[in-house]
C-alpha cells in the first residue's frame, strides 16, 4: 500500500478529537494505515504540552508533536521538550494595556512554559469544562512571575471574532493574536504560528511543506494550511479556515480525517 504524502499534520480539538475528547477507532485505524504506508503523523495543537501529553499517551503516540501554537516541539515517546519559545512578558503586558485601552477590562489566563507548566486562571476568566488542570490566582501579578508561552484573553461583551479583530488592530505589530477555539483568544510571540512549529518538526524528520497534508478547524490553522501542500478543513470548521482550505471533509464527529485518508489510500495519486 502506498500513500501520496510523507507527512500528515492534524490539529487536535475539533479535528482529531471528537467532542467528547476521544479519537474514534476508525480514525485511529486510518492514521495507523498511513503510517504503515510510510507517512509520519504529527499532532499540531494550540494546547501546551501539559494539556496535550495525556492525549498522546492514550493514543500510543510516540512521535513529535507541535504544541502551544507552534511554541513547543515535543517528543512524545521520550516525554521530552525539544524546543520551546516563550512570550516576552514585558511586551505582553504592554500589549494587554493597549488592548484594554481600546475595549475595556479583559479577563486573563496564561500558560506557563515547560513540561509541567500550569495554566493560570485569573478572576472572571471562563474555563471550559473538562479534565484539563488549571491553577486559579487571586492576584493577577502572579501571572508574570515565571516564563509564559501565551496569554489568553476574554471580554465580557465582545465575541471571539470581534475581540480578535480589535486586539489585532491594537497590537498586531507587537504580538500575534489568534482565535484557537470557542472562547479561546490568545496572545503569542510575534511571528509564531503552527506553521513555524510544524516546519521545525518536519525538518527534524527530513520532510518539507510539499510533503504535507494538514487538517484543522479554526483560524489558528490558517498559517499551517498556507505552509502545507494541501489543507483540509473539517465540516465544523470556522468560515475563515474554510475560505483558504483546499478541501472540506466531514466533521470531527463524523471521522472527517479518516474519510480523506481512506480515499487517498484507495487512490494515492494526488489531485
Amino acid at each position: 500500500m502506498t500513500f501520496s504524502y510523507k507527512l500528515v499534520a492534524t490539529d487536535l480539538d475539533g479535528t482529531l478529537l471528537r467532542d467528547d475528547h476521544t479519537v474514534s477507532d476508525r480514525t485511529r485505524e486510518a492514521l495507523a494505515a498511513v503510517t504503515a504506508a510510510g507517512a509520519a503523523h504529527i499532532v499540531v495543537t494550540g494546547r501546551a504540552v501539559p494539556w496535550t501529553r495525556h492525549i498522546l499517551d492514550d493514543l500510543g503516540y510516540r512521535g513529535l508533536a507541535v504544541c502551544g501554537q507552534g511554541a513547543q516541539v515535543y517528543h512524545a515517546g521520550e516525554h521530552k521538550l525539544l524546543t520551546s519559545l516563550t512570550l516576552d512578558r514585558q511586551l505582553a503586558g504592554l500589549a494587554l494595556s493597549k488592548i484594554e485601552a481600546e475595549v475595556g477590562p479583559l479577563a486573563l489566563a496564561a500558560s506557563r512554559d515547560g513540561l509541567e507548566g500550569e495554566v493560570l486562571v485569573g478572576p472572571g476568566y471562563r474555563v471550559q469544562e473538562g479534565p484539563l488542570p488549571a491553577l486559579y490566582m487571586d492576584d493577577p501579578a502572579e501571572m508574570w512571575t515565571a516564563p509564559l508561552n501565551k496569554v489568553y484573553i476574554q471580554h465580557p461583551e465582545l465575541d471571539d471574532d470581534a475581540l480578535t479583530q480589535a486586539a489585532r488592530q491594537a497590537v498586531g505589530s507587537l504580538v500575534n493574536v489568534v482565535m484557537a477555539g470557542p472562547g479561546v483568544v490568545e496572545i503569542l510571540p510575534l511571528g509564531l504560528s503552527k506553521a513555524t512549529g510544524l516546519s521545525l518538526a518536519a525538518r527534524r524528520l527530513g520532510l518539507k511543506a510539499s510533503d504535507t497534508l494538514a487538517f484543522g478547524d479554526m483560524p489558528n490553522d490558517i498559517p499551517m494550511f498556507g505552509w502545507a501542500q494541501h489543507g483540509v478543513a473539517m465540516a465544523n470548521a470556522h468560515d475563515e479556515l474554510k475560505a483558504v482550505a483546499h478541501e472540506i471533509t466531514a466533521s470531527n464527529e463524523d471521522d472527517g480525517i479518516a474519510v480523506v485518508l481512506e480515499e487517498l489510500l484507495r487512490t494515492p495519486t494526488r489531485a
